[in-house]
Order: C-alpha cells, then sequence, then structure tokens
C-alpha cells in the first residue's frame, strides 16, 4: 500500500469491526443475497477459488460447506476481520487458505483461479482502485474463469434512491451508486457482464454482476 492511500476497515473504523456481522445478519439480509450468490457462481469440484475481501469470513465459509471439493482462498487486507475469520473456519473445521493483501494487487500469478467471488467490498475502494482491482481479478482468473461481484449499484426504483442517499456520501461508493461497475468491469477486460439480481436493503440496493473473461 502506498503511504497516501489508507485502507478503509469494513465499518469504515477500527472500533466498528465487532459490529460487522451482526449488522449484515440482521440489516442486510445477509444470509439471502450471499447464500444466491454462492449457488449461482457455477462452481464445481476441483477448482481453485478466490473470495477477495473476505472479510470475517462468512461468505467464504457458505462456499467451502456448499462445495467442500474446491480450493478454497480467502483474502483481506484487514488483519483483524482475518483473525476473526480464521477462527470462525477452525470452529467448524475448514480447510481454508487465509492470506493478507491488497485486492488491486494480488499476491498470486495470471491465471490461477476459476473463480473470483466478492461481496460488499469493492464500494470501499477509490475509483483508481476499483479499476486496478478488476484487472487484478481478471489477470489471476484462468481463461474460462468467471468474477463474481455483489455490491452496491445504481437503485432501480424511488425507495431504493432515497435509502441509497446514506450510503452514496461516502465518496468510495459513489461510483456504485452513479452504476459505473459494469463500465468498470468492461474496461478491465470482461467480454460480458450481466446483471442477474436485484435485492433491497436498509442501506440501498445491491446488485449481482457475473463477470464472463
Amino acid at each position: 500500500m502506498k503511504k497516501n492511500e489508507k485502507y478503509i476497515p469494513a465499518l469504515n473504523q477500527n472500533w466498528l469491526t465487532p459490529l460487522y456481522d451482526p449488522l449484515l445478519k440482521w440489516g442486510m439480509r445477509e444470509e439471502t443475497f450471499k447464500r444466491y450468490l454462492v449457488e449461482h457462481s457455477h462452481l464445481e469440484a476441483g477448482q481453485k477459488v478466490l473470495d477477495l475481501g473476505c472479510g470475517t469470513g462468512t461468505l467464504t465459509i457458505q462456499i467451502k460447506q456448499f462445495l467442500p471439493q474446491i480450493e478454497l482462498f480467502g483474502l483481506d487486507g484487514d488483519p483483524a476481520v482475518l483473525q476473526i475469520a480464521r477462527s470462525k473456519a477452525d470452529a467448524v473445521g475448514l480447510d481454508i487458505e487465509w492470506e493478507k493483501g491488497l485486492a488491486y494487487e494480488l499476491p498470486y500469478p495470471p491465471a490461477s483461479y476459476d473463480r473470483v467471488i466478492s461481496s460488499l467490498m469493492i464500494h470501499h475502494l477509490t475509483a483508481q482502485n476499483k479499476l486496478k482491482t478488476f484487472c487484478e481479478v481478471f489477470r489471476v482468473l484462468k481463461p474460462s474463469g468467471e468474477f463474481h461481484l455483489l455490491d452496491f449499484g445504481k437503485p432501480t426504483n424511488l425507495g431504493m434512491r432515497l435509502v441509497s442517499i446514506l450510503i452514496s456520501r461516502l465518496e468510495e461508493a459513489g461510483d456504485n451508486i452513479r452504476g459505473l461497475i459494469p463500465i468498470m468491469l468492461h474496461q478491465a477486460g470482461f467480454s460480458e457482464i450481466i446483471e442477474s439480481k436485484h435485492f433491497n436493503t436498509v442501506f440501498g440496493e445491491l446488485i449481482y454482476y457475473q463477470s464472463l473473461y
């Protein structure tokens, strides 16, 4: 990380990290949208899969429980949430590799992964780092690989437009709310981006993007 870049924790402040799991569980229908993401990521036994910005590991654990016969990695830049993730995985006896690293500087060689999956991380990044992240994801995916992304997006109805006012005040989330994510994915090299599902939450509209190599 460059000296002039600031790492943003899951809830923008380190002291709020313990509240992250309860907030997602009770405030954002986490079980519903993460289950949908896992079930529609075209996972197959033997694949190598990366949960990008894995946070406290809730999605990572769901992926491994859904299909134990995959090689699964969870990457995040925050050591505090990685420790929580490790503890949660150990408690249920799951074999997951956890790594500290930045989404826009992935520590992997080209064509390393069959699937990259990410949930509610991208909106924390600046526009420049969003694009760098998408380029990095494209780089580490195999030619037949897929990027499955769920994050805040451009609201499609009045209710979600009103709710999204709060999240849009976070400078980094503005790109999401203005609908720029598909454009950036195309710029990174992805040939096809499908907005396959929308979820309404108390903080705004989530969009599930399937990006094909």
